[in-house]
Formats: C-alpha cells, structure tokens, sequence
C-alpha cells in the first residue's frame, strides 16, 4: 500500500505518530540527500514492548532492565521505526534533523544527520528481518524519493555504512539485494 507523505509538515498521512523531542533543524540550506537504514532492538535481541518509544522520547527507565543503564541520558531519535510486524511509527517529521547516526561520515562529509533521514528496523545484525518489514521499508523509500527529490535509490546505505568500526547494523541479516528488488 502506498504511504503517503506530506511534503509541508514532514509527517507520514495514517501512521502512529509519537514525536520525539530529540530533534532539531537542519542547518540552512541543507537538504536530506541520503537514506540511513538501522537495526534496533530493546533489550538487545528483544522484540516489541514500549522500549524504543521510551529511548526515542527521552523516557526510558534505566533501572527495567541492566543494559538500560548503558543508555541513560542518551539523547538520540529516528525518523522511522518499523516494526517486526510492518507497523510504522513517526518520531521526527523528515524536515528536521533527527538524531541517528551519530559521529559519521559519507562520501567526505562528516555528520550525517545533518543531510540524512534516519530508518530503524526493529531487528539484530544476526536474526533476518520480516517481509513485512521489508515491504514496509520499500514502501516508505518509494514515498520519501516521490516527495524528496534530493533522495535517490543509489544513497541508501546501512549505519555501517556512514559509522564503519564504530556501527554494524543492519548486519548481515539485511538482504540489501531483497530490497533494491522490490524497489524496483
């Protein structure tokens, strides 16, 4: 099913919205030309629950669970989680900056986030990911290269990508191939 973005407010028309207040803008004059694929998952290798919504809004309880505290304070966001079950969540509109990559680099230039959109995949390196993921995830690149023409097929990378030695997701478990085949 086609997703539907709208260009004015950033935001994805019928999909959960939770906004993060991880966010800011992107410095003037830059536009997103680049596509940031992700794998998360909390606890590590732990599906579903409220988890990323709560690291993503500022809210998640260091003392639920040991590795939890690694991540207190952690001031991070991303444009898009999808789900194991295809589901999509908004957490920054694609106008503004979200909080992903972290210290990066592509192509020479440094901070990613600055002209990148961000895209979790609820997922571990090692476990594959769902078709449904898959069809969603075609479905959100196929809207973002119709309302962005800055975006393109050929800029779409993994955090390993843009944060090599430091990052490894979306792991080996990704089907790099699986994708660009129903992007057409």
């Amino acid at each position: 099913m086609p997703l539907d973005i709208d260009a004015a407010t950033g935001l994805i028309k019928g999909v959960r919205q939770v906004l993060s207040p991880h966010f800011d803008a992107r410095p003037a004059g830059v536009v997103a030309d680049l596509i940031i694929v992700h794998g998360i998952s909390l606890p590590p290798g732990e599906f579903g629950g409220p988890w990323i919504d709560a690291l993503f809004t500022g809210g998640l309880p260091a003392g639920r669970h040991p590795y939890f505290e690694s991540l207190e304070g952690l001031r991070v966001s991303s444009h898009v989680v999808i789900r194991r079950d295809g589901g999509l969540t908004q957490y920054v509109p694609f106008t503004r900056r979200a909080w992903h990559a972290g210290v990066s680099e592509y192509c020479g230039r440094t901070a990613c986030n600055d002209f990148s959109i961000g895209i979790e995949l609820e997922g571990t390196d090692e476990r594959p990911y769902e078709a449904a993921q898959y069809t969603a995830l075609a479905a959100l690149v196929r809207a973002l290269l119709a309302t962005h023409p800055s975006l393109s097929r050929e800029r779409l990378v993994g955090h390993s990508d843009v944060a090599p030695g430091r990052k490894t997701d979306p792991g080996s478990a990704f089907d790099w191939a699986r994708l660009r085949t129903l992007l057409g």
